[in-house]
């Protein structure tokens, strides 16, 4: 992406609605208006910029029950995810499609399974606490600190799960599926517990979900 173009974006009120939109599913304009305090025009002139710029979408989504019109929600585009920390880059991808062509097809899950062996590690520090909600709260702090942008939530099904809407090495995670059970593996480790990684991609929008107790 350009700085041309990352320069235009990171200014104050479009990176606002931006971070808040990475956080959600979509919002209406009067939902992110509301959620920043700021009024309904200019909400509505910053989401017209940014869809001109290919960082936002707009679609109708139907109310709850189907009553009434649908609304129009906005949400990020794939394009968008650039915009947000990145913990990898090309040349990485290309060391682990050399280390396979050198040592062969498990090199790369090796070198993959090492890292988050160190990743593990190094967060035990951080990690702590008397029970599990505790542990969990440090671990999502931890996770958002490093461009996770994860939460603590509680299910409708009362089990608490850290949400994540960001995933700083993406496309590792694309190229090498392990990577996600590694991730999994990393929260088990750390929460003392069975943990069930979900994930959700939708257009633009990544979600994961690491439910405890699962």
């Amino acid at each position: 992406m350009s700085q041309k173009l990352i320069a235009a974006v990171a200014r104050s009120a479009r990176l606002r609605v931006l971070n808040l939109l990475k956080r959600t599913q979509g919002l209406s304009v009067q939902e992110i208006a509301d959620h920043l305090g700021m009024s309904y025009m200019g909400i509505k002139d910053l989401c017209t910029d940014l869809e001109k710029r290919g960082l936002l979408d707009a679609r109708r989504e139907p109310r709850d029950g189907n009553t009434g019109r649908p609304r129009m929600i906005h949400r990020l585009t794939g394009r968008a995810h650039e915009l947000f920390p990145v913990a990898s880059n090309p040349l990485t991808l290309e060391v682990l499609d050399a280390a396979k062509k050198l040592f062969g097809p498990a090199a790369a899950e090796k070198l993959l399974m090492l890292v988050w062996q160190q990743k593990t590690e190094a967060l035990f520090e951080k990690v702590n606490g008397p029970d599990v909600e505790a542990r969990a709260d440090a671990l999502a702090r931890a996770r958002d600190a490093a461009g996770h942008m994860a939460a603590v939530e509680q299910g409708s099904d009362g089990r608490m799960r850290i949400v994540e809407h960001h995933c700083p090495f993406l496309d590792v995670l694309r190229a090498y599926p392990v990577v996600a059970r590694l991730e999994a593996e990393l929260f088990r480790r750390l929460l003392g517990g069975p943990v069930e990684r979900n994930e959700e991609n939708a257009a633009g929008l990544y979600r994961a979900e690491f439910v405890l107790g699962a």
